[in-house]
């Protein structure tokens, strides 16, 4: 499948558009048993899902695509189901979870920019491109971005891991943390996993990105290697952390993740 972005929705809306339709942050889906899918136009009318606000997305394979946001305390009707992105990994093709991340960016952002940031009067979107603009002192705002770097660090034959405080599930993964202003990327990998784990890296090298949409990073991806120190976690933010071979992987993430192909790309060369 091969998805075009646009912010333009077309003159008149196409009958079998699919709906990436959100509520409280929860992508709301059609299941048949364990078989989730995403819904259509006719599906939202036939279920009489009323979106109080939607952004055209662009083209998946020919077909339309819009995000839309439900009112908190609307009622998800029967054969429907508000799931979490995440718990949709697996169950969703991969494609159209990007879609639906990039769906739940937009939601959040023009959810967090009805009213102008400086003035406090309400925005618009802009004719001309996908932004928000206050009419009354001129500030636009277009959707944001937070960066974030994560990064694979190598001792030899082993990957450095750590269960953070916030991961769900009993998995580990590689170190992760978002940019400060006026940082560069590698440094923020060197101060990312000095102050996770006491480890000082070399040899910063750029691995590939991801977008994040739990609502906004952009996952910036590096491999590094070890320069030295002892593991001392940031109890505050880590749980454990350890050296780990490619033959004795603690539980990692799924394999529609970076960290996962940071992880299968150590694997690879070990």
């Amino acid at each position: 499948m091969s998805f075009i972005p646009d912010f333009k929705s077309p003159t008149n809306q196409p009958h079998q558009a699919l709906w990436f339709v959100y509520q409280n942050q929860s992508l709301v889906v059609k299941f048949n048993g364990d078989a989730f899918s995403i819904p259509h136009s006719p599906d939202l009318r036939q279920a009489n899902l009323r979106p109080i606000r939607e952004q055209y997305l662009g083209i998946l394979d020919d077909q339309p695509c819009y995000a839309a946001e439900l009112p908190p305390d609307f009622p998800v009707p029967d054969g429907w189901s508000a799931k979490g992105l995440r718990e949709l990994f697996g169950l969703l093709e991969d494609e159209f979870i990007w879609v639906a991340g990039r769906a739940n960016q937009l939601v959040d952002w023009n959810q967090s920019h009805q009213f102008c940031g400086k003035c406090g009067n309400p925005t618009e979107d802009k004719n001309d491109e996908r932004a928000k603009i206050c009419h009354q002192c001129g500030l636009i705002n277009y959707p944001r971005l937070s960066p974030a770097i994560i990064v694979a660090v190598r001792k030899g034959n082993q990957l450095l891991l750590a269960h953070n405080k916030r991961f769900r599930t009993g998995y580990y993964s590689v170190l992760a943390g978002f940019v400060e202003p006026g940082e560069t990327l590698e440094d923020c990998v060197k101060r990312e996993v000095f102050e996770e784990v006491n480890i000082k890296v070399k040899d910063i090298r750029y691995f590939g990105s991801q977008p994040w949409p739990f609502p906004n990073s952009l996952m910036v991806a590096f491999t590094a290697e070890y320069a030295g120190g002892q593991i001392k976690v940031n109890k505050d933010e880590i749980v454990d952390a350890g050296w780990f071979s490619a033959d004795n992987l603690p539980p990692i993430p799924p394999k529609i993740t970076i960290a996962r192909w940071l992880i299968d790309w150590f694997r690879d060369k070990s």
